[in-house]
Order: structure tokens, then sequence, then C-alpha cells
């Protein structure tokens, strides 16, 4: 049981502990007012007592050396008139005990009448009559029979040493004990304000303390899963140790982050240093060939009787090998070299290219070009971004599907707006859907979106994705540089 208390999360543990020592303490500390109190009211009584006996047994002394009865009866009776019965501190009965343990006089006649043994009185009278049959005792002596709803007060009456009878005041241990009720209400009552003012703030004081500790085991607790989220400084922005703890939580999240992305930088670092490798180690297997196909091509249009249509053909040809030539060349970071300018003969090719793989599949192509006749953009490369744009929009948009594709000029730039439908890129990959060898459909070598990050970056433009409920939206933009250098 003790082990499952403090297997507790703090954020109960805290206030449960935090509401026992109150409540603990707080009924310590009514208990032991309760029992002071309780002290208090009869060492009042015992002090009132004392002085109203003293004072009466000095008085009937001299109506017992005379024995005048009359005269005792008078003085006995002198304190009960006019008072309150429900005081405790005024005694209920007052009567003179003659050594032969006899009443010679007694403020109540009716009930305890002159000359009768006290014994014959009742239990608690027989048991006081025994306390008090010693030779000597106490000036002032308390008595108190058990069960008994009576507290007797005895005071030994003497002359010249000589001891004449005994003075007993009689009172109520019923109005004391509701005297001392009512007091112990009032302070339990007192105990209860205190509990309903300090509890809730223990509540809210421990839930306050506890919450932010919660907050960073469960982060703490997430870190071998995915790197945990940076605290919010307002949930507790204070200088204790719990806040020294909250700024160490945040630093070592931020060392994480750093670190995470300096082991992604080197990640992608190695990726490209192994792709790097790879192209160069193909570029002059392609570079040679190529160069003999676009020799051949060139060749092959001098001729003469050639009709238009194997013309257009071969344009087409050309113009796929040199966007082939371009894109070995920016790959391989080669020496900066002249470049073709855009135009719309370009654009139409991907269309033409794009066209019967989406067919196929039977996807809605809705392509919109909006350009002037030339664009100061190298042309290969801009071809092959848009050709592995449309690819992976029309293998996204599956069987049935469709495909959009918005290509314009705005405020000095060219904007190519690549959507189709489909489930929505996870998060998680996201934030590598740009790197190499990194693919998340099946049969994908992870090489499509790297190439066009990288003749993007090369172009000074930019590339962006976003999601929607059932789509999927790239966007690049590409600054249009006058004078750049293109034929």
């Amino acid at each position: 049981m003790i082990r499952w208390i403090f297997n507790l999360s703090f954020q109960k543990k805290i206030p449960l502990w935090g509401a026992v020592l109150i409540i603990v303490s707080t009924v310590s500390v009514s208990g032991a007012l309760m029992y002071r109190t309780y002290e208090d009211l009869q060492s009042m009584l015992v002090t009132s007592a004392s002085s109203l006996g003293s004072t009466l047994a000095q008085t009937l002394i001299p109506p017992l050396l005379h024995n005048d009865v009359w005269r005792a009866f008078e003085i006995v009776r002198t304190p009960f008139i006019d008072i309150d019965d429900d005081n405790p501190i005024h005694p209920t009965l007052a009567m003179v005990i003659t050594p032969q343990q006899q009443i010679f006089v007694s403020s109540d006649p009716d009930r305890l009448p002159m000359l009768t043994a006290l014994t014959s009185a009742g239990r608690d009278f027989a048991l006081l009559a025994d306390a008090i049959a010693a030779p000597r005792i106490q000036p002032v002596t308390v008595f108190e029979a058990d069960d008994s709803e009576r507290l007797f007060v005895a005071v030994p009456m003497l002359d010249s040493g000589v001891r004449l009878g005994t003075l007993v005041l009689v009172y109520s241990r019923s109005a004391l004990n509701a005297m001392f009720v009512d007091n112990a209400l009032g302070g339990a009552l007192l105990g209860l304000v205190v509990l309903m003012v300090l509890l809730p703030i223990n509540w809210y004081w421990g839930h306050r303390m506890a919450t932010p500790l919660a907050r960073i085991a469960q982060r703490m607790d997430k870190i071998q899963d995915h790197l945990p989220e940076h605290l919010e400084p307002e949930l507790y922005n204070y200088r204790d140790e719990l806040g020294q703890l909250f700024k160490a939580y945040n630093r070592m999240v931020k060392a994480l982050r750093e670190k995470a992305l300096l082991e992604q930088g080197i990640l992608s670092a190695e990726r490209l240093a192994a792709v790097g490798r790879l192209t160069a180690s193909i570029a002059h297997e392609i570079n040679s060939p190529l160069a003999g196909m676009l020799t051949a091509l060139d060749t092959l249009k001098q001729r003469g009787n050639l009709d238009q249509r194997t013309l257009h053909t071969l344009g087409l040809v050309e113009r796929g090998l040199l966007q082939v030539s371009d894109t070995v060349a920016a790959l391989l970071v080669e020496a900066r070299q002249q470049k073709r300018s855009l135009s719309q003969q370009d654009l139409e090719d991907v269309k033409t290219l794009i066209q019967p793989a989406a067919s196929k599949c039977n996807i809605q192509m809705d392509i919109d070009f909006d350009i002037p006749t030339s664009l100061a953009i190298a042309a290969g490369s801009l071809r092959q971004v848009l050709i592995n744009l449309l690819n992976n929009a029309v293998q996204a948009a599956g069987n049935g599907g469709w495909v959009r594709c918005r290509v314009s000029v705005v405020d000095n730039e060219l904007q190519i707006e690549v959507a189709n439908n489909g489930d929505p890129i996870p998060v998680e990959q996201l934030q590598n859907l740009f790197e190499p060898f990194v693919s998340y459909r099946e049969g994908g070598l992870g090489l499509g979106l790297w190439v066009t990050y990288q003749l993007v970056s090369q172009m000074a433009g930019r590339i962006e994705v976003s999601c929607e409920e059932q789509s999927i939206r790239f966007t690049v933009c590409i600054p249009i540089d006058e004078e750049a250098e293109t034929i």
C-alpha cells in the first residue's frame, strides 16, 4: 500500500502529501488547543472554588463554634442567590460536613437534611465521605468520582489547628463539559475554516509544481523515439531549482536538435559524395556517346530532303539529348557553360513526353503554359525539373486521378505549380523528401526529387511542397536573369 502511494505521479503525490500534513497538523493543533481549553476550564473552576471556599470557610467558623445552624445556613445559601445555574464555575450545592461525617447544614436542605449521614446521600457522597475522612487533607482538595456527574471541592475549616468540619462545594460536570463542548466546537469550526483555505491552496501549488515535472518526465520518456519539443517558458517561469531544471532541459533539447541537424548534414554530405562518385564514374560513358548522337543528328538535319514531321521528331530528340547533356553537367558541377534559353517549344516537348504515361493510367491532365516566346532560363535544367515533377505527380495520382500544372511568369520569376490528387505526405517524410536515395514509393530510387532540388538550387530558385486534405502541391520559383549567358 505504501509503495503504491510512492509510485503515484507527482501530480497526485505532492498535493496528497501536502493535504495529509495539513490535516494532521490542523487536527493535532486543534486537539492540543481543546485539551488546553479543558485544562484551563478546570483550573478556572478550581481557582474560583478555592477563593469561594476559603471565604465561606472563614465565615462559617463562628457559627460552628456557637452551633448556630441558622446563621450557617444563611452563609452557605448566600452564593446561590441570583446565579446562573448553567455557569460551570458556580457551585450547584454547598454543605458543611462534621468530623462525624454528618451534614451540619446544606444549601439544599430538602435534598440533604441536617444531621444526615453523608454516606446515605448516594454513591458519590459515600466516596466523598471516604476521601475527607482522613485526619489531614489539603487546604483545597478536588475529588472526582469515576462515572460521576459531580465534581467536589473540599475546604477544611480549622480553628487554632483544630478541624471543626469540612466545607464541600459541589459542581456540575455536565455544565463544565457543555462549556468545553462549546469551546471545542468553536475551535473545530476554526480548524475547518483553516482546512477549507489551506487545502485548495495546497492542491493548486502541488499541481503547479508537479505539472512541470510530469511534463519533463513525459518529454524525456519520448527522447528515444523522436526529438522532444521545447517546454514553454510560461509553464514555470521562476528561478528556483525547478526553473533551473526547465532551462537545463531546454538547453539539452537545443543541443540534441543541433546534433541531429549536424548528423543529417553529415549524412546528406555522404550521400552527395556517393552520388558525386557515381556520376563521375559514368560521366565519360554518357558524354562520349551523347556527343556522337548529337553529331549524327546535326549531320542528318543537313540533308535537305527531310519532311516536316521528320524534322519535328529530330528537333524533339535533339532537345532531349541537350537536356541530358545539361543535366549531367549540372550534377557534375562542371565549369559554367552556355545554356540554351527556355522556349514555348520546350514546354510543349515536356507535355508530349508526359502524355503517354498519363493516358496509360487514364489520368486527367490539365496543363497551362503562359510564358513569353523565350525566357533567359536554362532550358535543359528546367525541362528536367518539369519532367521529374510531372512524372512523380502521374505516379502518385494513380489510375483515374488528376494532375494540374501551371507555368507562368510572376514578378520576374518563373512559377511552376504541379498538383495531383492523393494522400498527403507524412510530416516525418517531408523532412527527407529531397535527399538522395530516399524513396517512399515501391520501386523508386530516390533520385528524382533530389536531382530536381539540385537543379532548382543551381538556378538560384526555391522549391516547396504543401499537402492539403486530398492533394499534394509542388511549387517552384526560379528568378529570370536577363543578363544570364544563354543562347
